[in-house]
Protein backbone atom coordinates (compact mmCIF):
# COMPACT_ATOMS: atom_id res chain seq x y z
CA UNK A 1 0.00 0.00 0.00
CA UNK A 2 1.16 3.47 -0.95
CA UNK A 3 2.11 5.51 1.71
CA UNK A 4 -0.34 7.91 0.68
CA UNK A 5 -3.43 5.78 0.77
CA UNK A 6 -2.50 4.58 4.23
CA UNK A 7 -2.55 8.43 5.18
CA UNK A 8 -5.68 8.60 2.75
CA UNK A 9 -7.55 5.56 4.93
CA UNK A 10 -6.53 7.02 7.94
CA UNK A 11 -7.70 10.33 7.38
CA UNK A 12 -11.12 8.65 6.13
CA UNK A 13 -11.73 6.98 9.27
CA UNK A 14 -11.21 10.26 11.36
CA UNK A 15 -13.48 12.34 8.97
CA UNK A 16 -15.94 10.14 8.30
CA UNK A 17 -18.91 11.03 11.20
CA UNK A 18 -21.97 10.15 9.33
CA UNK A 19 -23.67 9.44 6.01
CA UNK A 20 -25.42 11.38 3.44
CA UNK A 21 -29.05 10.51 2.00
CA UNK A 22 -28.69 9.08 -1.02
CA UNK A 23 -31.43 6.43 -1.60
CA UNK A 24 -32.63 3.98 -4.81
CA UNK A 25 -34.31 3.94 -7.23
CA UNK A 26 -37.94 5.57 -6.90
CA UNK A 27 -39.82 2.99 -8.47
CA UNK A 28 -41.52 2.12 -11.54
CA UNK A 29 -42.47 5.29 -13.36
CA UNK A 30 -45.05 4.78 -16.36
CA UNK A 31 -43.23 5.08 -19.46
CA UNK A 32 -45.30 6.63 -22.10
CA UNK A 33 -43.25 4.16 -24.77
CA UNK A 34 -44.82 0.88 -25.61
CA UNK A 35 -45.60 -0.17 -22.07
CA UNK A 36 -42.39 0.79 -20.92
CA UNK A 37 -41.24 0.96 -17.11
CA UNK A 38 -40.19 4.16 -16.20
CA UNK A 39 -38.35 4.63 -12.46
CA UNK A 40 -37.01 6.92 -9.83
CA UNK A 41 -34.74 7.51 -7.61
CA UNK A 42 -35.52 7.45 -3.84
CA UNK A 43 -33.71 8.87 -1.44
CA UNK A 44 -33.80 9.41 1.92
CA UNK A 45 -33.15 12.52 4.47
CA UNK A 46 -30.94 10.18 6.33
CA UNK A 47 -27.44 9.08 5.75
CA UNK A 48 -26.37 7.11 2.75
CA UNK A 49 -26.42 7.98 -1.07
CA UNK A 50 -27.39 8.10 -4.55
CA UNK A 51 -30.19 7.09 -6.02
CA UNK A 52 -31.35 5.85 -9.82
CA UNK A 53 -34.07 4.80 -11.90
CA UNK A 54 -35.85 1.69 -12.22
CA UNK A 55 -33.28 -0.30 -11.38
CA UNK A 56 -31.02 0.87 -8.40
CA UNK A 57 -27.36 1.68 -9.26
CA UNK A 58 -24.03 4.26 -7.90
CA UNK A 59 -21.03 4.88 -7.97
CA UNK A 60 -18.17 4.13 -9.86
CA UNK A 61 -14.49 3.66 -9.35
CA UNK A 62 -11.19 3.40 -10.90
CA UNK A 63 -10.21 1.25 -14.03
CA UNK A 64 -9.84 -1.76 -11.55
CA UNK A 65 -9.73 -2.64 -8.03
CA UNK A 66 -6.61 -1.74 -6.85
CA UNK A 67 -4.66 1.37 -7.08
CA UNK A 68 -7.01 4.77 -6.81
CA UNK A 69 -5.05 5.94 -10.02
CA UNK A 70 -8.25 6.25 -11.87
CA UNK A 71 -7.59 6.88 -15.47
CA UNK A 72 -4.58 8.20 -16.23
CA UNK A 73 -5.75 8.67 -19.85
CA UNK A 74 -4.07 9.39 -23.01
CA UNK A 75 -2.95 12.72 -23.86
CA UNK A 76 -1.81 16.04 -22.01
CA UNK A 77 -4.02 18.08 -21.34
CA UNK A 78 -3.80 22.00 -22.52
CA UNK A 79 -5.17 25.02 -20.68
CA UNK A 80 -4.84 27.40 -17.66
CA UNK A 81 -2.44 25.57 -14.67
CA UNK A 82 -4.13 25.35 -11.53
CA UNK A 83 -2.84 27.16 -8.71
CA UNK A 84 -0.35 24.28 -7.16
CA UNK A 85 0.70 24.22 -4.02
CA UNK A 86 3.40 21.88 -2.35
CA UNK A 87 5.64 19.79 -4.17
CA UNK A 88 4.94 20.76 -7.69
CA UNK A 89 6.77 23.18 -9.69
CA UNK A 90 4.83 25.90 -11.20
CA UNK A 91 1.63 23.79 -10.31
CA UNK A 92 -0.71 21.22 -11.68
CA UNK A 93 -2.24 21.71 -14.92
CA UNK A 94 -5.55 20.98 -14.68
CA UNK A 95 -6.92 22.05 -18.25
CA UNK A 96 -8.60 18.63 -20.04
CA UNK A 97 -8.34 17.73 -23.68
CA UNK A 98 -12.30 17.18 -23.64
CA UNK A 99 -13.08 14.03 -21.41
CA UNK A 100 -12.53 15.34 -18.01
CA UNK A 101 -12.17 11.34 -16.33
CA UNK A 102 -8.92 11.97 -19.00
CA UNK A 103 -5.50 12.96 -18.18
CA UNK A 104 -5.72 12.39 -14.09
CA UNK A 105 -6.53 10.84 -10.79
CA UNK A 106 -9.98 9.81 -10.15
CA UNK A 107 -10.12 10.55 -6.13
CA UNK A 108 -11.00 7.93 -4.10
CA UNK A 109 -13.50 9.37 -1.10
CA UNK A 110 -12.74 9.07 2.28
CA UNK A 111 -15.52 8.92 3.81
CA UNK A 112 -16.63 5.75 1.86
CA UNK A 113 -13.54 4.06 2.71
CA UNK A 114 -14.33 4.57 6.62
CA UNK A 115 -17.25 2.60 5.68
CA UNK A 116 -15.91 0.10 3.79
CA UNK A 117 -13.69 -0.23 6.92
CA UNK A 118 -16.49 -0.87 9.29
CA UNK A 119 -17.52 -3.89 7.00
CA UNK A 120 -13.95 -4.96 7.16
CA UNK A 121 -13.91 -5.10 11.18
CA UNK A 122 -16.78 -7.37 11.04
CA UNK A 123 -15.31 -9.92 8.30
CA UNK A 124 -13.47 -12.68 9.71
CA UNK A 125 -13.34 -14.57 5.80
CA UNK A 126 -9.70 -13.45 5.04
CA UNK A 127 -9.93 -13.49 1.43
CA UNK A 128 -13.27 -11.63 1.18
CA UNK A 129 -11.67 -8.88 3.09
CA UNK A 130 -8.71 -8.79 0.58
CA UNK A 131 -11.89 -7.75 -1.69
CA UNK A 132 -12.95 -5.24 0.56
CA UNK A 133 -9.86 -3.86 0.20
CA UNK A 134 -9.56 -3.26 -3.08
CA UNK A 135 -13.38 -1.55 -3.02
CA UNK A 136 -11.00 0.96 -0.65
CA UNK A 137 -9.38 1.93 -3.75
CA UNK A 138 -12.07 2.47 -6.03
CA UNK A 139 -13.28 5.97 -6.28
CA UNK A 140 -16.84 6.48 -5.59
CA UNK A 141 -19.31 9.94 -5.87
CA UNK A 142 -19.57 11.92 -2.82
CA UNK A 143 -23.07 13.50 -2.53
CA UNK A 144 -24.63 16.87 -1.65
CA UNK A 145 -28.41 15.67 -0.85
CA UNK A 146 -29.39 17.73 1.98
CA UNK A 147 -27.91 21.17 2.85
CA UNK A 148 -25.69 20.35 5.90
CA UNK A 149 -23.99 17.74 3.82
CA UNK A 150 -22.57 21.04 2.17
CA UNK A 151 -20.58 21.40 5.18
CA UNK A 152 -18.16 18.95 4.22
CA UNK A 153 -17.63 19.62 0.94
CA UNK A 154 -14.51 21.91 1.69
CA UNK A 155 -12.76 19.52 3.35
CA UNK A 156 -13.68 16.33 0.77
CA UNK A 157 -11.98 19.02 -1.62
CA UNK A 158 -8.79 19.54 0.18
CA UNK A 159 -8.12 16.39 0.31
CA UNK A 160 -8.20 15.75 -2.85
CA UNK A 161 -5.88 19.35 -3.67
CA UNK A 162 -3.61 17.53 -0.56
CA UNK A 163 -3.07 14.27 -3.14
CA UNK A 164 -2.97 16.38 -6.03
CA UNK A 165 0.08 18.41 -4.57
CA UNK A 166 1.37 14.77 -4.01
CA UNK A 167 1.00 13.14 -7.07
CA UNK A 168 1.62 16.40 -9.76
CA UNK A 169 -1.40 15.12 -11.45
CA UNK A 170 -4.93 16.39 -11.63
CA UNK A 171 -6.87 14.45 -9.14
CA UNK A 172 -10.61 14.44 -9.59
CA UNK A 173 -13.38 14.09 -7.45
CA UNK A 174 -16.83 13.64 -8.39
CA UNK A 175 -19.88 15.45 -6.44
CA UNK A 176 -23.64 14.28 -6.58
CA UNK A 177 -25.87 17.47 -6.52
CA UNK A 178 -29.14 16.16 -5.44
CA UNK A 179 -31.30 18.44 -3.25
CA UNK A 180 -34.22 19.51 -5.35
CA UNK A 181 -37.65 20.51 -3.54
CA UNK A 182 -40.01 17.81 -4.70
CA UNK A 183 -37.43 15.47 -4.70
CA UNK A 184 -37.88 12.30 -6.51
CA UNK A 185 -41.47 13.17 -6.95
CA UNK A 186 -42.14 9.12 -8.02
CA UNK A 187 -40.21 7.65 -4.82
CA UNK A 188 -41.09 7.45 -1.32
CA UNK A 189 -37.71 5.98 0.12
CA UNK A 190 -35.69 9.28 -1.35
CA UNK A 191 -37.98 12.03 -1.03
CA UNK A 192 -35.58 15.36 0.04
CA UNK A 193 -35.64 17.89 2.53
CA UNK A 194 -37.25 21.02 0.68
CA UNK A 195 -40.69 21.48 -0.37
CA UNK A 196 -41.83 24.57 -2.84
CA UNK A 197 -44.93 24.82 -0.82
CA UNK A 198 -42.11 25.85 1.92
CA UNK A 199 -39.94 28.03 0.34
CA UNK A 200 -37.76 25.19 -0.62
CA UNK A 201 -36.78 26.78 -4.21
CA UNK A 202 -34.97 29.72 -2.77
CA UNK A 203 -33.05 27.32 0.32
CA UNK A 204 -32.30 25.32 -2.27
CA UNK A 205 -30.43 28.15 -4.66
CA UNK A 206 -29.38 30.49 -1.67
CA UNK A 207 -28.50 27.65 0.89
CA UNK A 208 -27.88 25.20 -1.17
CA UNK A 209 -26.63 25.78 -4.87
CA UNK A 210 -24.75 29.03 -3.81
CA UNK A 211 -22.63 28.08 -0.89
CA UNK A 212 -21.68 24.54 -3.47
CA UNK A 213 -20.20 27.65 -6.12
CA UNK A 214 -18.87 29.35 -2.88
CA UNK A 215 -16.58 26.39 -2.50
CA UNK A 216 -15.93 25.69 -5.87
CA UNK A 217 -14.83 28.94 -7.08
CA UNK A 218 -12.66 28.94 -4.36
CA UNK A 219 -10.58 26.18 -5.77
CA UNK A 220 -10.11 26.69 -9.27
CA UNK A 221 -6.69 24.38 -9.16
CA UNK A 222 -9.18 21.74 -8.81
CA UNK A 223 -10.77 19.80 -11.95
CA UNK A 224 -14.08 19.08 -10.65
CA UNK A 225 -17.28 16.03 -12.24
CA UNK A 226 -20.40 16.63 -10.93
CA UNK A 227 -23.24 14.64 -11.55
CA UNK A 228 -26.56 17.21 -11.39
CA UNK A 229 -29.82 16.32 -9.41
CA UNK A 230 -30.66 12.22 -10.48
CA UNK A 231 -34.12 11.18 -11.54
CA UNK A 232 -35.22 14.96 -11.75
CA UNK A 233 -35.98 15.52 -15.23
CA UNK A 234 -36.71 12.50 -16.62
CA UNK A 235 -39.54 12.10 -14.01
CA UNK A 236 -40.96 14.95 -16.20
CA UNK A 237 -40.51 13.03 -18.94
CA UNK A 238 -42.72 9.80 -17.35
CA UNK A 239 -44.51 10.52 -14.19
CA UNK A 240 -46.25 13.80 -14.81
CA UNK A 241 -49.78 13.74 -13.25
CA UNK A 242 -49.10 10.66 -10.33
CA UNK A 243 -47.76 10.73 -7.12
CA UNK A 244 -45.55 14.55 -6.45
CA UNK A 245 -45.10 14.42 -9.94
CA UNK A 246 -47.26 17.69 -10.87
CA UNK A 247 -46.94 21.29 -13.16
CA UNK A 248 -45.50 23.15 -9.65
CA UNK A 249 -42.32 20.32 -9.88
CA UNK A 250 -41.84 19.91 -13.11
CA UNK A 251 -41.54 24.10 -13.02
CA UNK A 252 -39.43 23.60 -10.21
CA UNK A 253 -37.44 21.21 -11.12
CA UNK A 254 -36.07 23.23 -14.39
CA UNK A 255 -35.90 26.16 -12.96
CA UNK A 256 -33.50 24.36 -9.65
CA UNK A 257 -31.42 22.74 -12.49
CA UNK A 258 -31.23 25.80 -15.12
CA UNK A 259 -29.90 27.61 -11.53
CA UNK A 260 -27.40 24.88 -10.55
CA UNK A 261 -25.86 25.02 -13.93
CA UNK A 262 -25.69 28.77 -13.90
CA UNK A 263 -24.71 29.46 -11.08
CA UNK A 264 -21.70 26.17 -11.02
CA UNK A 265 -20.44 27.79 -14.60
CA UNK A 266 -16.97 27.41 -13.75
CA UNK A 267 -13.73 26.44 -16.51
CA UNK A 268 -12.66 23.87 -13.44
CA UNK A 269 -16.32 22.20 -13.14
CA UNK A 270 -17.73 19.77 -15.82
CA UNK A 271 -21.55 18.94 -15.61
CA UNK A 272 -22.92 15.77 -16.12
CA UNK A 273 -27.28 16.16 -16.21
CA UNK A 274 -28.94 12.56 -15.22
CA UNK A 275 -30.27 10.85 -17.76
CA UNK A 276 -32.02 8.14 -16.74
CA UNK A 277 -31.37 4.31 -18.23
CA UNK A 278 -32.65 2.15 -20.58
CA UNK A 279 -35.19 0.51 -18.89
CA UNK A 280 -36.37 4.34 -18.40
CA UNK A 281 -35.80 6.49 -21.02
CA UNK A 282 -35.22 3.95 -23.90
CA UNK A 283 -38.58 3.62 -25.75
CA UNK A 284 -38.22 6.06 -28.84
CA UNK A 285 -40.56 8.48 -27.58
CA UNK A 286 -39.63 8.73 -23.66
CA UNK A 287 -35.82 9.67 -25.45
CA UNK A 288 -38.01 12.34 -27.73
CA UNK A 289 -39.83 13.65 -24.52
CA UNK A 290 -36.51 13.36 -21.97
CA UNK A 291 -34.00 15.04 -25.38
CA UNK A 292 -36.82 18.16 -25.61
CA UNK A 293 -36.87 18.31 -21.50
CA UNK A 294 -33.15 18.47 -21.62
CA UNK A 295 -32.93 21.16 -24.83
CA UNK A 296 -35.47 23.24 -22.61
CA UNK A 297 -33.14 22.96 -19.36
CA UNK A 298 -30.48 23.62 -21.05
CA UNK A 299 -31.76 26.99 -22.83
CA UNK A 300 -32.63 28.33 -19.27
CA UNK A 301 -29.61 28.38 -18.03
CA UNK A 302 -28.34 30.22 -21.37
CA UNK A 303 -26.38 26.36 -22.30
CA UNK A 304 -23.51 26.73 -20.22
CA UNK A 305 -20.06 25.72 -21.68
CA UNK A 306 -18.72 23.27 -18.94
CA UNK A 307 -22.23 20.40 -19.35
CA UNK A 308 -20.26 17.87 -20.47
CA UNK A 309 -23.13 15.24 -21.29
CA UNK A 310 -25.56 12.91 -19.50
CA UNK A 311 -24.76 10.42 -16.40
CA UNK A 312 -27.09 7.03 -16.96
CA UNK A 313 -27.81 4.05 -14.74
CA UNK A 314 -27.45 6.23 -11.81
CA UNK A 315 -28.37 4.04 -8.87
CA UNK A 316 -29.34 1.43 -10.89
CA UNK A 317 -28.50 -2.16 -12.27
CA UNK A 318 -29.08 -2.41 -15.50
CA UNK A 319 -26.26 -3.93 -17.22
CA UNK A 320 -23.76 -2.64 -20.46
CA UNK A 321 -25.50 -4.86 -23.11
CA UNK A 322 -26.87 -8.04 -22.91
CA UNK A 323 -29.30 -9.96 -25.52
CA UNK A 324 -32.59 -9.58 -27.17
CA UNK A 325 -34.60 -12.22 -24.21
CA UNK A 326 -31.16 -12.18 -21.69
CA UNK A 327 -33.22 -10.90 -19.14
CA UNK A 328 -36.25 -12.78 -17.14
CA UNK A 329 -38.63 -10.03 -17.23
CA UNK A 330 -40.85 -8.59 -19.91
CA UNK A 331 -38.67 -5.63 -21.84
CA UNK A 332 -41.63 -4.48 -23.68
CA UNK A 333 -40.67 -3.61 -26.93
CA UNK A 334 -37.67 -1.51 -25.84
CA UNK A 335 -35.29 -1.46 -28.57
CA UNK A 336 -32.39 -0.59 -26.00
CA UNK A 337 -30.58 -3.99 -24.20
CA UNK A 338 -28.38 -2.61 -21.76
CA UNK A 339 -26.65 0.87 -21.62
CA UNK A 340 -24.74 1.20 -24.41
CA UNK A 341 -27.76 0.45 -26.56
CA UNK A 342 -29.28 3.65 -24.78
CA UNK A 343 -26.34 5.53 -24.81
CA UNK A 344 -26.03 4.96 -28.51
CA UNK A 345 -29.73 5.89 -29.59
CA UNK A 346 -30.27 8.77 -27.01
CA UNK A 347 -27.11 10.21 -28.41
CA UNK A 348 -29.22 10.84 -31.42
CA UNK A 349 -32.39 11.96 -29.81
CA UNK A 350 -30.15 14.65 -28.39
CA UNK A 351 -28.44 15.47 -31.75
CA UNK A 352 -31.72 15.97 -33.03
CA UNK A 353 -32.54 18.77 -30.88
CA UNK A 354 -29.15 20.12 -31.71
CA UNK A 355 -27.42 18.34 -28.61
CA UNK A 356 -25.13 16.63 -30.63
CA UNK A 357 -21.62 17.20 -28.63
CA UNK A 358 -22.85 15.77 -25.68
CA UNK A 359 -20.78 13.15 -23.93
CA UNK A 360 -22.04 10.31 -21.37
CA UNK A 361 -20.73 8.26 -17.58
CA UNK A 362 -22.48 5.20 -17.08
CA UNK A 363 -22.71 4.10 -13.31
CA UNK A 364 -21.26 0.80 -13.18
CA UNK A 365 -20.95 0.34 -9.14
CA UNK A 366 -23.90 -2.56 -9.08
CA UNK A 367 -24.47 -3.84 -12.94
CA UNK A 368 -22.07 -6.30 -12.97
CA UNK A 369 -25.05 -9.14 -12.64
CA UNK A 370 -28.13 -9.71 -14.70
CA UNK A 371 -31.45 -11.58 -13.87
CA UNK A 372 -31.64 -10.82 -10.60
CA UNK A 373 -35.04 -9.02 -10.81
CA UNK A 374 -38.66 -10.06 -11.96
CA UNK A 375 -39.51 -6.79 -13.73
CA UNK A 376 -37.41 -3.32 -14.87
CA UNK A 377 -39.10 -1.40 -12.56
CA UNK A 378 -37.46 -3.33 -9.53
CA UNK A 379 -34.83 -0.81 -7.92
CA UNK A 380 -34.91 -1.50 -4.40
CA UNK A 381 -31.56 -3.18 -2.63
CA UNK A 382 -31.80 -6.26 -5.28
CA UNK A 383 -30.94 -9.07 -4.18
CA UNK A 384 -28.29 -10.87 -5.95
CA UNK A 385 -26.67 -7.40 -7.51
CA UNK A 386 -22.59 -7.28 -7.93
CA UNK A 387 -20.03 -4.78 -8.51
CA UNK A 388 -19.67 -3.81 -12.48
CA UNK A 389 -17.09 -2.40 -14.33
CA UNK A 390 -14.36 -0.21 -12.55
CA UNK A 391 -14.26 3.12 -13.27
CA UNK A 392 -11.90 3.83 -16.04
CA UNK A 393 -11.81 6.94 -18.74
CA UNK A 394 -12.76 6.08 -22.55
CA UNK A 395 -13.92 2.59 -21.84
CA UNK A 396 -15.56 2.02 -25.75
CA UNK A 397 -18.44 0.23 -26.24
CA UNK A 398 -20.75 2.79 -27.26
CA UNK A 399 -20.07 6.63 -29.05
CA UNK A 400 -19.33 9.48 -27.04
CA UNK A 401 -18.93 7.53 -23.58
CA UNK A 402 -16.36 9.35 -21.58
CA UNK A 403 -15.99 6.87 -18.78
CA UNK A 404 -17.56 4.11 -16.39
CA UNK A 405 -17.84 5.55 -12.63
CA UNK A 406 -19.13 4.32 -9.28
CA UNK A 407 -21.79 7.10 -9.23
CA UNK A 408 -23.92 5.20 -6.30
CA UNK A 409 -21.17 3.80 -3.43
CA UNK A 410 -22.35 -0.45 -3.70
CA UNK A 411 -23.44 -0.58 0.31
CA UNK A 412 -25.83 2.37 0.28
CA UNK A 413 -29.17 1.36 1.11
CA UNK A 414 -31.79 2.03 -1.35
CA UNK A 415 -34.50 2.05 1.18
CA UNK A 416 -36.11 0.16 3.85
CA UNK A 417 -37.84 -2.90 3.86
CA UNK A 418 -39.70 -1.68 7.25
CA UNK A 419 -43.53 -1.08 6.46
CA UNK A 420 -44.14 0.69 9.73
CA UNK A 421 -41.20 3.51 8.34
CA UNK A 422 -41.84 6.95 6.96
CA UNK A 423 -40.08 6.87 3.82
CA UNK A 424 -40.98 3.01 3.32
CA UNK A 425 -41.59 2.51 -0.50
CA UNK A 426 -43.13 -0.32 -1.74
CA UNK A 427 -40.67 -1.21 -4.22
CA UNK A 428 -38.43 -2.07 -0.88
CA UNK A 429 -40.99 -4.84 -0.12
CA UNK A 430 -40.74 -6.35 -2.91
CA UNK A 431 -39.56 -10.23 -3.87
CA UNK A 432 -36.79 -8.75 -5.44
CA UNK A 433 -35.67 -6.75 -2.34
CA UNK A 434 -33.30 -7.49 0.19
CA UNK A 435 -35.55 -7.57 3.39
CA UNK A 436 -33.00 -6.30 5.58
CA UNK A 437 -32.52 -3.14 3.97
CA UNK A 438 -31.90 0.18 6.39
CA UNK A 439 -33.21 3.38 5.65
CA UNK A 440 -32.05 5.25 2.43
CA UNK A 441 -28.37 6.21 2.41
CA UNK A 442 -27.49 4.34 5.56
CA UNK A 443 -24.66 1.75 5.45
CA UNK A 444 -25.88 -1.97 4.59
CA UNK A 445 -23.14 -4.09 5.43
CA UNK A 446 -24.87 -7.48 4.57
CA UNK A 447 -25.70 -5.93 1.13
CA UNK A 448 -22.20 -4.70 0.54
CA UNK A 449 -21.08 -8.16 1.69
CA UNK A 450 -23.07 -9.55 -1.52
CA UNK A 451 -21.88 -7.12 -3.72
CA UNK A 452 -18.50 -7.73 -3.01
CA UNK A 453 -18.63 -11.68 -3.43
CA UNK A 454 -20.85 -11.08 -6.81
CA UNK A 455 -18.53 -8.78 -8.56
CA UNK A 456 -18.17 -9.09 -12.12
CA UNK A 457 -15.43 -8.62 -13.23
CA UNK A 458 -14.37 -10.40 -10.13
CA UNK A 459 -12.46 -8.42 -7.30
Amino acid sequence: MSNWFAVLIAASIAACSGAGENGGDEGAGGASGPGGTGAGTPTGTGAGTPTGTTGAGTPTGTTGAGTPTGTTGAGTPTGSTGAGTGSCPGGVNIATTGNPFDGGTLFVDPEYVAKVQSSIDMTTDAALVEKMKKVQQIPTAFWLDRIAAVDRLAGHLDKAIELQNQLCQPVIPVIVVYDLPNRDCFAEASNGELRLENGGAERYKTEFIDKIAEIFAARPNLRIVTVIEPDSLPNLATNMGQKDCSEETAAGYKDGVAYALKKLNMANVHHYIDAAHSGWLGWPDNQEKGAAIFKEVLDLAGNPSNVRGFATNVANYTQLKYAEGGESYDQQFNPCFGEFDYVNQFGQALSAVGLGDKHFIIDTSRNGRGNIRADWGYWCNNIGAGMGERPKANPGGATRLDAFYWVKPPGDSDGTADKSAERYDLFCGYENADQRAPEAGFWFHEYFVECVKNANPPL
